[in-house]
């Protein structure tokens, strides 16, 4: 049985994706290998855009409930069941279901481990040979990248380090979008805000350490992956923001019958 889970998952996500890689490294005017990377990432970047895109969605009204979550905590302190009973309500009342920002990157996975895949095994000379007949076989793919700058073959610093830059982005602009919370001083507040800090920090610190190891061909997708999606999730808070503010100026602006009453 995990023969078969190792040859569907060679067919349907490994293999297009590496034949994708390749026949954009063949198009590209001097077949720059980075550029391919970066252009493959785009690619997607777009078509898992509806997923990622609903991921983002579900994790800020998660967000937005915390105060309420916390107010619950503080009020039922004392009985845990009656605490579940009321977050359970809660979820319910504002549509809200917990496990659903977990789905979309349950649903990217596969995608995310053939990429890694790709870039980490792609440059052997063998990994051609799963070529389709319409993708011409280059001989190797040249793993100096950007016009002589990047060897995609070894451990790149610089490229760690904007991996790791990109990850705190991402994760402070999520900690940033948390809504202050006011129940009273409960320990269990601070306990959840300094362990969300922790790991603002600490995340970006583990994925540059799992990186070390590997050439800088992963190293440019991972930072390229998660540039794109730091920017999405920026774009979505962003309009979000400016909705709500066009909203709240709205109401709050008087109408010419209030303004001459």
């Amino acid at each position: 049985m995990w023969s078969a889970v190792v040859s569907f998952y060679t067919t349907f996500f490994y293999e297009p994706l590496f034949n994708l890689l390749v026949l954009i490294y063949n198009i590209l005017p001097g077949h720059d290998l980075a550029v391919a990377i970066v252009v493959l990432t785009l690619i997607t970047r777009v078509v898992l855009y509806p997923i990622s895109h609903w991921s983002i969605r579900k994790q800020k009204m998660l967000q937005d409930l915390q105060p309420k979550l916390e107010a619950l905590k503080a009020q039922y302190k004392d009985s845990r069941e009656k605490q579940a009973e009321a977050q359970m309500k809660l979820f319910k009342d504002e549509k809200v279901n917990p496990l659903s920002s977990c789905l979309p990157t349950l649903l990217q996975l596969p995608f995310f481990i053939a990429l890694f895949q790709v870039f980490q095994n792609g440059l052997k000379p063998e990994s051609l040979s799963v070529l389709y007949p319409f993708v011409s076989n280059p001989g190797g793919l040249n793993p100096i990248g950007l016009w002589g700058l990047l060897d995609l073959s070894h451990r790149n610093i610089p490229l760690i380090l904007l991996m790791g830059a990109a990850q705190f982005w991402q994760g402070h602009m999520l900690l940033q979008r948390r809504p202050p919370i006011h129940t009273g001083g409960a320990k269990d507040e601070d306990m959840t805000v300094l362990m969300n800090q922790q790991m603002t920090y600490l995340m970006p610190l583990v994925i540059m350490g799992f990186s070390w190891t590997f050439p800088a061909g992963v190293a440019l997708y991972w930072f390229m992956t998660t540039l794109f999606m730091a920017l999405q999730q920026w774009y979505i808070f962003h309009k979000d923001g400016h909705k709500n503010k066009t909203q709240k100026d709205a109401i709050n602006t008087p109408t010419d019958f209030g303004a001459t009453s």
